[in-house]
């Protein structure tokens, strides 16, 4: 398995919810390095998806290195994962909403080719899943 080289990044308030949530839709925990004072500050988490893709992410309320102006901010990201067939889009949609998603998009059939559905996360990320792979 070749190692990703784009990683999406997220920031969450409740980074075990996030972790949750992530491990419910499908994903692989790679790393967790939680904060010596308060372990429940995600300080720098990778969790990935099938054979090449992944996420990088941390709680909202780290303190980040001094004299940075990176901004932490909660649910304003959208992701799209691929999925191996149609069959998969309704199952990690179904995994989704158990984990306590919001239905953006119920399953459906694209023009272009495959099928998608989409939620938002707790958090209220926005997540696309879909089979379809791209060109």
């Amino acid at each position: 398995m070749t190692k990703p080289t784009v990683f999406h990044s997220l920031a969450f308030r409740d980074a075990d919810a996030g972790i949750a949530f992530l491990t419910a839709l499908g994903f692989e925990e790679r790393l967790v390095v939680r904060n010596e004072t308060d372990p429940g500050i995600v300080e720098h988490a990778q969790f990935h998806w099938g054979g090449n893709g992944a996420i990088m992410f941390g709680s909202a309320q780290r303190a980040d290195t001094p004299g940075s102006e990176w901004e932490r901010r909660v649910g304003v990201a959208s992701c799209y994962l691929v999925v191996p067939t149609d069959a998969d889009v309704d199952e990690v949609y179904q995994r989704a909403m158990a984990a306590g998603a919001t239905s953006l998009q119920e399953p459906v059939g694209q023009d272009y080719g495959g099928r998608s559905a989409g939620v938002a996360d707790p958090e209220g990320n926005q997540w696309s899943i879909g089979s379809y792979p791209g060109e």
